[in-house]
């Protein structure tokens, strides 16, 4: 038994050196986070988007500083910055690029045509010729489609069911954005089948906010409806639902987070899952799949919340009808 003992134990010490040359050549993959928000203090948390997908990498089995780095590039609030961004995260190289809307697709798309680009998500994909179909991307670029287009329409619907004597809508929305022009422009359509004025109110970058919300009284407008994207984006909506609510406008916006920061309406798809499914795009590249190959996701759960406190603030008393079609009310 003793000499079978020291066998096993030399087995071990000769293998033990090779189990640990093997952990340490584990590839380390580096993936580009590309993003138009501000990023604040300290990293590695610097936006809700990113959490949920760092956590959705970690059950996937990259870990950071293991096996994986995150770059991390922001815009701070400014679009035009993207490009050189873009264009930074392609010098380093990196092996992926995430981006978080439709400029920064765009703006990676124009740094590189052979690193993989994971589109977290873009509103219309086709539509603004970063892929072919989505059954085919073809190319670079696969990911999550918003399909925006189709829900501007459906925020109408939803903004005049909850307030019927509203006349006059104010989108707000970001016209540098071409796939925001086609969602306002869809928005303009159904608000006409509906009996509703539009009055647009564009802005470019997160800090032309106050000056936006300057120029909706003037429109006379008695709602608003702004158009999410990567200016419009989560960190921005607890500053437009209270603008709303001092200004005793109904609002809705095309996330249902909207409502929990404090907005009458939130209808979209939800936002974590599509980070998540981002991270489940990464995954099959890294492991070897072609960009090109992998279908663009579209969202296939959308969820109704309304808040009842802001209603309450606003006058409304929203019908029957409509609540009972919420996933979730806040009192």
């Amino acid at each position: 038994m003793r000499v079978i003992g020291l066998a096993i134990l030399a087995l071990g010490l000769t293998f033990a050196p090779v189990a640990a040359v093997a952990q340490q050549a584990e590839k380390v993959w580096r993936v580009g986070y590309l993003f138009t928000g501000a990023v604040p203090a300290p990293l590695p948390t610097p936006s809700l988007a990113l959490n949920i997908f760092v956590r959705a990498m970690r059950d996937l089995g990259y870990i950071e500083g293991r096996n994986l780095i995150i770059e991390v590039r922001s815009a701070n609030g400014r679009p035009e910055r993207l490009p050189a961004l873009a264009a930074e995260l392609v010098r380093l190289p990196v092996d992926l690029i995430v981006t978080l809307g439709d400029s920064e697709v765009r703006a990676a798309k124009q740094a590189t045509a052979t690193i993989p680009i994971v589109m977290s998500p873009s509103g219309d994909p086709v539509g603004a010729g970063y892929v072919a179909s989505l059954a085919r991307p073809g190319g670079n670029i696969t990911g999550v489609s918003w399909v925006s287009p189709e829900l501007s329409a459906k925020l109408l619907q939803l903004l005049k069911e909850a307030a019927p004597k509203v006349s006059s809508v104010a989108v707000l929305w970001n016209s540098g954005n071409p796939v925001k022009a086609r969602d306002f422009n869809e928005a303009r359509r159904a608000a006409e089948t509906l009996g509703l004025r539009v009055r647009s109110v564009e802005v470019k970058a997160s800090s032309d906010l106050a000056r936006a919300f300057g120029a909706v009284p003037r429109t006379h407008a008695d709602a608003l409806l702004a158009l999410v994207d990567e200016v419009l984006s989560p960190s921005t909506f607890s500053r437009i639902a209270d603008f709303a609510t001092k200004e005793r406008l109904p609002s809705v916006v095309g996330l249902n987070m909207y409502a929990t920061a404090g907005g009458l309406i939130g209808y979209g798809p939800t936002f974590a899952e599509v980070h998540r499914r981002a991270a489940t795009f990464v995954d099959k590249i890294l492991k070897g799949a072609k960009p090109g190959d992998l279908p663009v996701e579209q969202p296939t759960k959308f969820e109704l919340v309304i808040n009842l406190k802001t209603a309450k603030a606003l006058g409304l008393t929203i019908p029957q009808s409509l609540l009972v079609r919420a996933d979730e009310i806040i009192q």
